[in-house]
């Protein structure tokens, strides 16, 4: 993996946005599959975490959640042309993860659940200086080092 970049521009995406752009039948599905082409012929640095990819390889195979489930090589290709994005790195734990983690997860205090998931994603963003996420999950409001960022929203 490349050393990360220490630009100004360093910003993380989520779930949500992946998911929408594979579902053609999502409502929503134009507008993000325009941000991921975007996102991906970029040169800056963007990021994804390992848990997203899976979460994602979990939603679109998934025949109860996927309008139209993929099957695994269909989504590992999906994901494959995400990883030769030129300004793509996948977010991975450091050997300052568990003491990072313990900063994050006590800082929350009713913190459990599905958010111990967007905790993760949280804790390696603040692992490697990554401030802001584009996301149109709100749970990450909850992590105040974390700038949340909804690339739909109106400019």
């Amino acid at each position: 993996m490349r050393r990360l970049r220490a630009e100004a521009a360093r910003q993380s995406r989520s779930l949500s946005e992946l998911v929408e752009a594979a579902d053609r039948g999502a409502p929503e599905h134009s507008r993000c599959r325009a941000l991921l082409l975007h996102w991906r012929v970029q040169p800056t640095p963007w990021y994804l975490t390992w848990s997203i990819v899976y979460e994602f390889l979990r939603v679109c195979t998934h025949p109860r959640v996927f309008r139209s489930p993929w099957s695994v090589p269909d989504a590992l290709r999906f994901v494959d042309a995400l990883r030769e994005s030129p300004g793509l790195e996948i977010l991975v734990h450091t050997e300052r993860h568990a003491t990072v983690a313990a900063e994050v997860l006590g800082a929350i205090p009713a913190l459990r659940g599905n958010m111990l998931h967007d905790a993760h994603i949280a804790t390696l963003m603040r692992e490697h200086g990554v401030p802001r996420i584009y996301t149109r999950d709100t749970d990450f409001h909850r992590f105040a080092f974390v700038e949340v960022i909804d690339p739909l929203a109106p400019a």
